[in-house]
């Protein structure tokens, strides 16, 4: 839903391209520290730091904010930095919920690690039915629509995270809704895929 708004934060875009385009850093480098500040959540989530876990979620997914808003402003947008950016982010993501297996979380109907799965799965597949309709021309523009996008997903995780500061017991709830959410989200993507394709054949 956030996905579908973006030009509402416009100007916050142009605010971080414009501030940290100042410093000498690439577009690309950008990305690749938001990559190394999610090795880094991870470490100290593992460790039940949830505190400077949260510090380093917040700064990773800043960062994602930021290479495309550096990359825009100085006018340096790239295929290969877009096609980086969004490995990148597949990655990232990937080790933020990845981090949650090595903690001892409360069972909720079934095991958490199973809810952990869905939630990864639910992320990639919502990604993938939106790439996979434009490459096989099912739709003209990126399907952005959807219940739960990045944005919803990267909340629900600092969500969970700000939780455990205060109760392990909590993490738990967020990443259900998570794991649901995603999934249903995926299925959206492929129905209105298959839903344009069926318009396009009139």
């Amino acid at each position: 839903m956030l996905g579908e708004n973006r030009e509402k934060f416009k100007k916050l875009e142009v605010f971080l391209g414009r501030v940290f385009s100042k410093i000498p850093f690439s577009p690309n480098q950008y990305t690749f520290l938001a990559f190394i500040f999610s090795i880094i959540y991870f470490l100290f989530l593992i460790k039940k730091n949830f505190i400077f876990a949260l510090i380093f979620f917040f700064l990773s997914s800043v960062l994602d904010l930021i290479d495309g808003a550096v990359a825009r402003f100085k006018k340096e947008e790239t295929k290969k930095g877009a096609f980086l950016d969004t490995i990148f982010d597949r990655y990232v993501e990937g080790i933020f919920l990845f981090g949650f297996l090595f903690l001892p979380l409360k069972n909720f109907i079934f095991e958490a690690k199973i809810w952990i799965f869905l939630a990864i799965f639910g992320s990639l597949m919502t990604t993938y039915a939106k790439a996979a309709a434009k490459e096989k021309n099912l739709v003209e523009k990126e399907l952005k629509k959807g219940i739960l996008g990045r944005g919803e997903r990267l909340i629900l995780i600092f969500f969970a995270i700000f939780l455990g500061i205060f109760n392990q017991d909590l993490i738990i709830y967020p990443l259900v809704i998570l794991a649901i959410f995603s999934n249903l989200t995926a299925i959206q993507r492929i129905y209105l895929a298959l839903k344009s394709e069926t318009a396009f054949s009139k």
